[in-house]
């Protein structure tokens, strides 16, 4: 029986993972570096738990003996995913995780060959970032296949985990980007702002460095890429005073401090937030004779549904073979696998004209 591992069980995302797997009668192995946490957590839902530091590759191989596939969910991703991406290439484990970070999924992307090689698959951003908009931009695509601008966004009143946190405050030194002529471009943060319905009215968006930057292209080949979420005027003002900051937002010490501040002091949402904070997921696909599709869905909050997606990929990988190598989700599961997840509404689609041209 195929067998999977969550790696990082006792963080915030990882616990949600790891109970709702033993809400489905799943029994995955639970892992991670603290041993406490992990085998508490462990005794209490019945599950098999492994000790194994990231940066101890003897421990890690010991961790992935017997398993098929790992579930990675211990973030920042940018320092944690290459040392558990090594050891699913050398044990012959598939690889997923959660990671929302432009760079964690480029430097996945190049491992490609060596994933064929070992027969495994690699599928970074199974959570919320990138399912959900992931899902969007091939429906979008298999709508509007000559599309040469695609824009994917969402609007979510969810708070933030420690992890994510901790994650978005390394990223913002870096400045926001897009995909501009198939090519990954710095821009400002706030670089461009429009108003948009993500499906719960218009709102004031501007765009974000998101994953979908990444992988959006990988997925529908589109070499124009943007991604957006809303922001009020005094956070918008904010963002753009930022860039005076960034120089010092750099050095290591500053970075630590942010991020310790992070962990103490950020909880992500409890049941009844989650329950009563969905998100609404938009995108939007231009061809050069101006044709437009715009899609959108109604989505539950993003840590439910990265839950829900997460376990869902994992199953589907598990239970039938997919071809080796990197992977986007939607490559795996298909544009409308986001329709059958708990909270989901129907994927609407809808044909238009643009008003103004977004594509070269």
């Amino acid at each position: 029986m195929a067998r999977f591992l969550v790696y990082g069980a006792n963080g915030y995302t990882g616990e949600l993972v790891a109970r709702e797997a033993a809400r489905r009668g799943l029994a995955p192995v639970l892992a991670g570096r603290s041993e406490a946490a992990i085998s508490r957590l462990a005794g209490e839902l019945g599950f098999e738990c492994r000790v194994g530091a990231l940066d101890d590759p003897a421990a890690l191989r010991r961790v992935l003996v017997g398993v098929d596939a790992v579930l990675h969910c211990a973030g920042p991703f940018s320092a944690t995913a290459a040392p558990m991406l090594e050891a699913c290439l050398a044990a012959r484990v598939h690889y997923l995780d959660v990671t929302g970070e432009i760079d964690v999924f480029e430097a996945v992307k190049v491992r490609d060959a060596d994933a064929r090689q070992a027969g495994i698959v690699l599928c970074p951003g199974v959570g919320f970032d990138v399912v959900a908009t992931d899902c969007v931009a091939l429906a979008l695509h298999e709508a509007l296949p000559d599309a040469t601008y695609l824009a994917l966004g969402f609007d979510s009143r969810s708070g933030l985990s420690a992890g994510t946190m901790r994650s978005t405050i390394e990223g913002l030194p870096r400045g926001g980007r897009i995909r501009s002529s198939g090519r990954i471009v710095a821009v400002e943060h706030a670089f461009r702002v429009r108003d948009i319905d993500f499906g719960a009215g218009l709102k004031q968006a501007t765009t974000i460095p998101w994953g979908d930057v990444s992988t959006a292209h990988h997925t529908t080949g589109i070499a124009n890429i943007e991604v957006y979420v809303p922001m009020p005027p005094k956070q918008l003002t904010a963002l753009r005073r930022l860039k005076y900051l960034l120089p010092i937002m750099r050095l290591a010490p500053v970075q630590a401090f942010l991020k310790e501040r992070a962990s103490k002091r950020t909880v992500g949402p409890d049941a009844a937030a989650r329950e009563r904070l969905p998100t609404w997921v938009w995108g939007e696909a231009q061809a050069p004779s101006g044709e437009l599709v715009v899609a959108r869905i109604r989505v539950g909050n993003l840590y439910d549904f990265t839950v829900h997606a997460a376990l869902g990929v994992a199953q589907r990988l598990l239970e039938g073979p997919a071809a080796t190598g990197y992977h986007t989700p939607s490559q795996l599961v298909g544009a409308h696998f986001i329709e059958s997840l708990p909270g989901s509404s129907p994927l609407a689609l809808t044909r238009g004209r643009a008003w103004e041209p977004r594509h070269p």
